[in-house]
């Protein structure tokens, strides 16, 4: 019975948590705020706040109910949600620098679990998925997920049209196709990985959970955020924006230092293949599909996490 309830728990806490990420692409709701205009997000006009900001509340309460975060994250992801708006709206010559600065470092911390009062589920651990890999563990991280929706709710423009969608379809599958071809041709020249095609029993929950929580909030940090304050503010130079494109691409490497070398290098790959295809489109979500196929391809058809050394 115990463990029903913790299914239940989790299905509620971390389906309102995915739903609040479909809601991005949600139109806004016409509710009753007059008095929350300035809340993160809110719409111009009377009586419409976004949907994400109605999908993160609920999930939050669902969270706070089932034990998977407390009083402190509530307070965390409101106080960043502020943050994000404030950074957006502000004006001056220091005052804005300095909020986008706080911003990204807040959302770094929410991504290295540094934010007190969140309780992430663990879907899985010591899980061996390819026979020359070692175990591995997957989470589904509530912070991290949390922190991905304020970023693309508050800096991120999003596809509002199927004729954008189509268009944003023909503009990176070039790229798609080259980031998959080069990332895991070179994992697969240097031994880090090596075809290994399957179906596991954690397939359905590495998919949805990568699509949603991983590869949502890391675009939204490294391209919609970085690389796109980065390319505004650099907007003056004459290589601008290919200086802000390498930037965020070493950043992204050296997020993935702690498996040594060659996760930098193909990360760094990775990244310059994700940044590319948010400028090809001049939408987040050409990163985000870009990214999230690679890890898809990786995962099912080859070593996962990697070849045991």
């Amino acid at each position: 019975m115990e463990t029903d309830m913790a299914g239940v728990a989790f299905l509620l806490s971390y389906g309102l948590l995915g739903a609040a990420v479909l809601s991005l692409w949600a139109p806004a709701l016409p509710l009753p705020m007059p008095r929350w205009r300035h809340l993160p997000g809110a719409c111009s006009g009377a009586g419409r706040m976004p949907a994400w900001c109605v999908g993160l509340a609920l999930a939050c309460i669902a969270g706070l109910a089932c034990g998977y975060l407390d009083w402190r994250a509530l307070a965390a992801i409101l106080a960043y949600a502020l943050l994000a708006r404030g950074a957006r709206d502000a004006s001056g010559t220091w005052l804005r620098p300095l909020l986008l600065i706080a911003s990204g470092v807040t959302a770094f911390l929410f991504a290295l679990h540094r934010i007190p009062g969140f309780h992430n589920a663990v879907l899985a651990s010591g899980i061996q998925v390819s026979r020359d890999a070692p175990p591995f563990s997957l989470h589904a991280n509530f912070d991290t997920a949390a922190a991905g929706i304020v970023l693309m709710g508050v800096f991120c423009r999003r596809i509002d049209s199927g004729q954008e969608w189509l268009a944003l379809l023909r503009r990176v599958w070039p790229v798609t196709l080259s980031t998959l071809v080069l990332v895991l041709g070179i994992g697969w020249g240097l031994g880090y990985v090596c075809p290994d095609l399957k179906w596991t029993s954690v397939s359905t929950a590495f998919l949805a959970v990568n699509l949603l929580f991983t590869c949502v909030t890391e675009e939204a940090f490294f391209r919609g955020f970085l690389l796109e304050r980065m390319a505004q503010g650099w907007s003056g130079w004459r290589h601008g924006r290919l200086a802000a494109l390498l930037v965020s691409t070493l950043l992204f490497a050296l997020a993935h230092a702690a498996g040594g070398a060659a996760p930098i290098m193909l990360a760094g790959v990775a990244g310059l293949h994700y940044g590319a295809a948010y400028l090809v489109s001049r939408r987040i979500e050409g990163a985000i599909l870009t990214h999230f196929a690679l890890n898809a391809v990786h995962f099912l058809a080859f070593t996962y996490p990697a070849l045991a050394k």
